[in-house]
């Protein structure tokens, strides 16, 4: 029996609503903007120069969103923004689903993390950005990072941030026991034993509470946990459980196991206070790490030039996979008055040299516009946090460039709780990795069901 798509909507917003995840980016802030395109504001953040222009809201959050605002209205003569920043991630999240709840309240553009999209997408609370300036921009972003916005065909945001996914390693641990950057997971994990049996410290850490890599690297051997298009908006694909998953599950479990890797929660004091004293020889994250690193106090003391970047591990060195951990958009809302000039704002705001040059210099961002991806300053940089390797050049910029995105679903949150749960399972030593597989399988698939959804 095909469900109604209200019944979905509505099971979606409960979700949403519970289980609201709190984003990588940092920023902070409150007010909000009431009113929306149309001609004038109230409550922004900023001043809004040219008050003879129409004005949209918006919500975002990045640290240097003032910047970025400032920017768009100094160059644009069509419109203006008023901006302000009703909170990070999750804060932002649970003050827009009350909008949508109420069919009122929301601003015309929104910063979203790219997974959220489609919870919000399914309950009709985006717009459908093709029509209003997608062709002109097209060329300004890759493959990856569109199919990152996009649910089935129609795009609901425009990349900004993201994070290709990267091995950094401690130089000085390296060359005490004479690693080399491994290629492969094989290699990975010969280094690890390596290094345990020469009393040395944990090669990586697998954590719980890290979801979104655990998918990523499940993606990078071949898994793809869903497949929705919103054409067939009551059918979903659903395979968490396939080889591919359970082989990296099991892979990750039997590092822990042996005592190779750690298995402590990451963004934490006590994971942050093991990077900076040497307790972990990799970290396996992605390109917005060194910034937050910098930010906790990483590489600003004794541990201060002693970090290096190295690609991703492969499974098969000859054909690689490049994965991605975390990004944001700005996506055009459905109670937007005017979503054209939405849309000229959501395309607009962060895209000039200036604001992008400043995001990515800072360690803001890691850009996903080309004009900033493929420019030789930022190609070249030495990055101070590792000892002025060309990082971007060597590491991340290929991996962006390889990158070919992903199909979220309507309900990620849910799936990344119920790996949480499974992995916890998993380093207690109470499952295998196979059977934490099926598991989240399970429990995916039984939620995805009684929220109206078929399950393929």
């Amino acid at each position: 029996m095909r469900m109604n798509k209200n019944r979905i909507s509505a099971a979606v917003a409960v979700l949403a609503a519970a289980t609201a995840l709190t984003a990588c980016s940092s920023g902070g802030g409150g007010g909000g903007a009431t009113t929306a395109s149309g001609g004038g504001a109230s409550n922004c953040t900023n001043t809004i120069p040219k008050k003879d222009l129409p004005v949209v809201t918006m919500w975002g959050w990045y640290p240097n969103m003032q910047l970025v605002v400032d920017n768009f209205n100094k160059q644009n003569a069509e419109v203006q923004v008023c901006w302000t920043n009703v909170g990070q991630g999750s804060d932002e999240y649970d003050k827009f689903q009350t909008a949508i709840s109420a069919g009122t309240g929301a601003p015309d553009v929104i910063m979203i993390e790219m997974d959220r999209i489609p919870t919000f997408q399914i309950q009709n609370a985006l717009v459908d950005i093709k029509k209003y300036g997608f062709d002109a921009a097209k060329a300004n972003y890759s493959e990856g990072a569109w199919k990152d916005v996009s649910v089935g065909d129609a795009v609901y945001g425009v990349p900004v941030d993201g994070g290709p996914m990267a091995m950094i390693y401690r130089k000085d641990i390296f060359d005490k026991y004479d690693i080399k950057p491994p290629k492969t997971w094989a290699e990975y994990e010969e280094a690890a034993k390596k290094i345990k049996d020469a009393g040395g410290p944990a090669f990586g850490d697998f954590a719980a509470n890290v979801s979104a890599l655990t998918m990523a690297l499940q993606i990078q051997k071949g898994a793809a946990p869903f497949t929705y298009d919103p054409a067939q908006q009551s059918s979903i694909g659903v395979k968490l459980n396939d080889q591919a998953s359970k082989d990296v599950l099991d892979y990750w479990g039997r590092l822990a196991k042996d005592g190779l890797v750690g298995t402590q929660d990451q963004f934490t004091p006590e994971y942050i206070s093991g990077v900076i004293n040497g307790k972990y020889a990799t970290y396996i994250s992605a390109a917005w790490a060194p910034g937050y690193l910098t930010g906790a106090g990483v590489g600003k003391g004794e541990d201060t030039g002693k970090f290096a970047v190295a690609p991703l591990p492969q499974w098969d060195a000859a054909n690689p996979v490049q994965v991605n951990w975390g990004g944001s958009a700005f996506s055009v809302t459905s109670q937007a008055k005017n979503p054209e000039l939405a849309a000229k704002a959501a395309f607009g705001l962060y895209a000039d040299k200036e604001s992008l040059t400043h995001g990515w210099t800072n360690q803001i961002i890691f850009p996903l516009n080309l004009q900033a991806l493929n420019d030789p300053e930022f190609v070249n940089l030495k990055v101070a946090f590792f000892d002025g390797q060309q990082a971007n050049k060597e590491v991340y910029v290929p991996a962006a460039n390889a990158y070919k995105g992903v199909t979220y679903s309507p309900f990620g949150q849910y799936y990344f709780d119920a790996m949480t749960k499974q992995v916890s399972a998993l380093i207690e030593g109470s499952v295998t990795g196979a059977q934490a597989a099926d598991r989240v399988q399970e429990d995916v698939a039984k939620y995805a069901k009684e929220q109206g959804f078929t399950v393929q």
